[in-house]
């Protein structure tokens, strides 16, 4: 893979990204909307590059993080970026599709899986040439309802899935969650500013939730009225590259 680097995420902790692999701001809205608990086990499906389970390593908690990816590269990458921060007793990294982890990754254990999905479904849009970005961006290898469905079963009772995804798709995940055994219970929805329209949604389910009940927070906007980030977004980043704060 061609132009590797390290970047910063703050607190003394690094990434190796590369032009095929890397991350964008919705992973770190995500990272930080899911906020896993100080006993959390957390699962992230389809975690690339690595970007949120070292996003949360900033922090003493959770203790154990396991990473799911289908693309064997990322993986490689993801295992030498956890060597780099000495993080090998926090993050495991599991080269599987996430339709296929049976025998692979225990079964209702989890209090937290998050996912940042493809956003297109398949057969929509443009697509790129390059194999990773097909897989990133189209739902090439799994479907929203894939998703929804490794969640089920690796959420414990009362665990959570949290998911970013498109506006145009609320009603595709929204109706995924719930045919899947879990409850929709928040969503926030995230503008660039006040006057446009909304460009991104947080969403958050309980697996065995009661029906009902779902709130919906505040918009999160990305910029303020002088257009330079919002105060919240800057609350956000944190550490993560104050060179753009």
């Amino acid at each position: 893979m061609s132009n590797e680097k390290t970047e910063p995420l703050g607190k003394g902790i690094k990434i190796i990204v590369s032009d095929e692999h890397k991350f964008w701001t919705d992973t770190v809205l995500l990272a930080n909307f899911a906020s896993p608990k100080k006993n959390d086990n957390v699962c992230d499906l389809g975690s690339g590059c690595g970007a949120m389970p070292l996003i949360w390593a900033r922090e003493p908690y959770p203790k154990n993080i396991t990473a799911v990816e289908i693309q064997e590269y990322a993986c490689d990458m993801l295992k030498r970026s956890i060597a780099l921060n000495s993080l090998e007793e926090r993050i495991t990294v599991v080269n599987s599709d996430l339709r296929e982890l049976k025998g692979k990754v225990k079964t209702g254990s989890f209090d937290l899986v998050v996912c940042n999905p493809p956003y297109k479904a398949e057969g929509t849009g443009i697509k790129n040439s390059d194999a990773a970005h097909i897989i990133a961006r189209h739902e090439s290898m799994c479907t929203m309802d894939d998703i929804a469905k490794a969640a089920a079963q690796l959420l414990n009772f009362s665990g959570r899935l949290c998911m970013c995804q498109r506006p145009e798709r609320l009603s595709d995940v929204l109706c995924c969650m719930r045919e899947n055994g879990i409850e929709p219970k928040r969503l926030r929805f995230v503008q660039q500013r006040p006057a446009k329209a909304p460009k991104l949604f947080l969403v958050e389910g309980r697996r065995g939730g009661k029906p009902g009940g779902l709130i919906v927070e505040p918009v999160l906007f990305i910029e303020g009225e002088n257009g330079d980030f919002s105060e919240e977004m800057i609350n956000i980043y944190g550490a993560y590259k104050e060179e753009y704060l």
